[in-house]
């Protein structure tokens, strides 16, 4: 008999799903019948705990350019992958969370079976578009809505849960996936209006967020017939390395507002100007933005801030459609955003004196490992790098530390970040503190065998908190200082190379161009 378990399961590779995360348990039994039924047409991951499995399909999909799935049980393996989810929803990620749900007689009940919830779907709702298969004949129906959901117009998570009783049942073979739907046309009449306003313009700046991944070559493209500075928010780094008209550097310092304020035409792509990327420091201040020229994918997000122009359309086409329209002219853009990058730079020190040292170390993993993906968590260094700080290829630097902010994020993404391109080195930056939120997740990288570099950034707290209290006067610092593990016993535990290293670029960079084989663990004590 072939059930609704293994139907799912064939219809996830038929819509190119090729790698699930999962921790099996009583209530998605039936979906591992399904993953043994396909072979070696779609790989499963084991994590330690279902966040993880949540933040390694968020890594994968980023790096693969395409979703990975989820399995987890009902209840608490949902609500563990929620926060997951929800990381995945700040910054665009699709990402398919497939769950079970309690029989279809007992929903609601409140009769305590086990993982039961009030009302899981509707709780999901309200993060996430969400499915409930009742039906085995529409099993692809609601594979096609899911996935229409969590991959057109603005990307996202999407759920779908199945009962126990459900799983189990006949189901008839799936119909082909729903052919995708067009892309947005663009609105031709308006891009006349846009080229004009460019063409007229005399001092561009282009602010570019993760909406531009995947356009970079258009992005450039269309840079450069512009003159124009690019300001990549965190989510863009990387798409402009080295260019001349890159200022890799947060919308939040003074120099680059400046910069900003100081252009007759703004122009945002694919960035929805929130406050962890325009005001990280909450000191308001943000140069007037409406009169710009606004491109979103999303409807929600033009209407969120006033623009002269807002257009839905996707960054890619809409950049490529404008090149033919624009006048190539002289505006004094490679000046600007060499002026702005080395005000930014010198900006770091005035913002604390540690600051110049932790982007300084960074770089040193980019020097010593060219063309490696660095996921970062929420630490001292990745918040310096995301002031400032210029990868050196597109989509290879990403972290949770702007946006929804999870910490924990870091093991468990570089995990899925490693599968999504075998061969190329991934760095995990984290904390000592962040670390302690998802250890377990290293011991999957050793499972699988994976080329990742974990460096903790020692500094044997939350001191990037401690340090805030301070700034604010707090009498009393409480709760910033929680033990740290003992790294090389741990590194040792997950039977990974340790090495201890002091908070110096050239020792760092020596250290990482050995080579190693698997995973490794590298402890930067700074306390």
């Amino acid at each position: 008999m072939t059930t609704v378990g293994i139907r799912l399961v064939e219809g996830l590779i038929a819509r190119g799903i090729d790698t699930v995360f999962g921790i099996p348990g009583v209530h998605t039994i039936e979906l591992y019948r399904g993953l043994a039924a396909a072979g070696d047409k779609i790989r499963h991951v084991t994590p330690r705990h279902e966040q993880g499995a949540g933040f390694m399909a968020d890594g994968y999909a980023r790096v693969a350019g395409k979703p990975a799935a989820a399995f987890v049980i009902t209840g608490p393996g949902l609500t563990n992958t929620i926060t997951a989810m929800a990381q995945a929803r700040a910054d665009s990620v699709p990402m398919l969370v497939v769950s079970g749900l309690g029989r279809s007689d007992t929903l609601g009940k409140g009769l305590g079976r086990l993982h039961e919830l009030p009302d899981q779907g509707a709780m999901i709702a309200t993060l996430c578009h969400t499915e409930t298969v009742t039906d085995p004949k529409k099993l692809g129906e609601v594979l096609d809505r899911a996935f229409a959901a969590m991959t057109s117009g603005r990307p996202g998570p999407a759920h779908i849960q199945i009962s126990t009783n459900m799983m189990g049942q006949p189901c008839p073979a799936l119909p082909p996936p729903v052919v995708a739907a067009a892309a947005v046309p663009l609105p031709m009449g308006r891009m006349r209006s846009i080229a004009n306003a460019l063409n007229n313009a005399e001092r561009i700046v282009i602010l570019a967020g993760g909406g531009t991944r995947g356009a970079h070559d258009e992005l450039r493209k269309l840079a450069e017939m512009l003159d124009a500075p690019v300001v990549l928010t965190a989510n863009a780094r990387g798409a402009l390395h080295g260019h001349r008209l890159c200022v890799p550097a947060s919308p939040s310092l003074n120099s680059v507002r400046k910069l900003i304020a100081e252009a007759d035409q703004v122009l945002a792509v694919g960035t929805e100007i929130g406050p962890t990327d325009y005001d990280v420091y909450a000191k308001g201040g943000v140069p007037d933005l409406s009169g710009m020229i606004r491109i979103d994918i999303c409807a929600d997000q033009l209407g969120r801030h006033p623009a002269k122009m807002p257009i839905k359309a996707d960054a890619g086409p809409m950049m490529a459609a404008l090149l033919g329209m624009i006048l190539p002219a002289n505006r004094d853009g490679a000046r600007r955003a060499a002026t702005t990058r080395d005000a930014a730079r010198a900006e770091l020190a005035t913002l604390g004196d540690q600051l110049p040292m932790q982007l300084e170390m960074v770089e040193a993993i980019r020097a010593a490992m060219p063309g490696a993906t660095i996921v970062g968590d929420s630490t001292q260094p990745v918040y310096a790098a995301n002031l400032y700080y210029d990868h050196d290829r597109p989509g290879g630097w990403f972290n949770a530390a702007t946006g929804y902010g999870a910490l924990g994020f870091g093991p468990g993404a570089a995990v899925g970040a490693a599968l999504a391109a075998p061969g190329t080195p991934v760095v995990c930056l984290i904390g000592d503190g962040g670390l302690q939120f998802s250890p377990g997740e290293l011991r999957t990288a050793v499972d699988e065998k994976l080329p990742i570099t974990y460096i903790v950034w020692n500094n044997a707290g939350f001191r990037e908190i401690a340090d805030t209290m301070r700034q604010y006067k707090v009498p009393e610092i409480i709760g910033c200082d929680p033990s740290p593990l003992d790294m090389q016993h741990f590194a040792m535990a997950c039977d990974m190379l340790f090495a201890a290293v002091p908070p110096d670029p050239e020792e760092l960079a020596e250290m990482l161009a050995t080579p190693h084989d698997g995973p490794r663990f590298l402890e930067i004590q700074v306390r």
